[in-house]
């Protein structure tokens, strides 16, 4: 009896992340950081923890990460989002582009200098043009010299 409750729960929970694969919508809850947000999908009694892809904002001790988290939270603390799943980190958090009222959440960040696009192996990243305005006009981080996220964290280690 119980092996097949067991079977059960383990085919209804996989059909439940294969439904949560491609996109999710809910209410975010918490805002860890610049990057970092958490959604309670609908009808879901907990929230997941969802990592903004394509960009990576300050680390929170990092110059720029305190307001880089507030900046977000006082855009999309208790607004409905819907997160286009792309994959899971290291972390167990969910990765994927975000979307509030349709705009793009990542866009908006970094072309408002509170995060960088990720550049990938030379690549320019998928906000390298909202990135390029950002410096441009000197906006968040871009007004004083700003260390990139992932320099900072090889010379300090994670804030944690």
């Amino acid at each position: 009896m119980f092996a097949r409750a067991l079977l059960t729960a383990l085919a209804l929970f996989g059909l439940i992340s294969g439904a949560q694969a491609r996109s999710l919508t809910g209410v975010v809850t918490h805002v860890t950081d610049g990057d970092t947000i958490w959604v309670r999908p609908v009808g879901a009694d907990s929230a997941v923890a969802v990592r903004l892809q394509g960009l990576d904002a300050p680390e929170i001790c990092q110059a720029f990460g305190v307001q880089a988290r507030d900046a977000l939270a006082a855009h999309v603390l208790h607004q409905r989002v819907s997160v286009s799943v792309k994959a899971r980190d290291v972390y167990h958090r969910t990765v994927g582009r975000v979307a509030l009222q349709g705009d793009d959440l990542g866009a908006w960040l970094v072309v408002r200098g509170y995060a960088w696009s990720s550049h990938y192996r030379r690549r320019a990243g998928p906000y390298a043009q909202q990135e390029a305005q950002a410096r441009g006009a000197r906006r968040g981080l871009w007004a004083s010299p700003a260390t990139d996220p992932k320099a900072f964290r090889k010379r300090h280690g994670s804030c944690r």
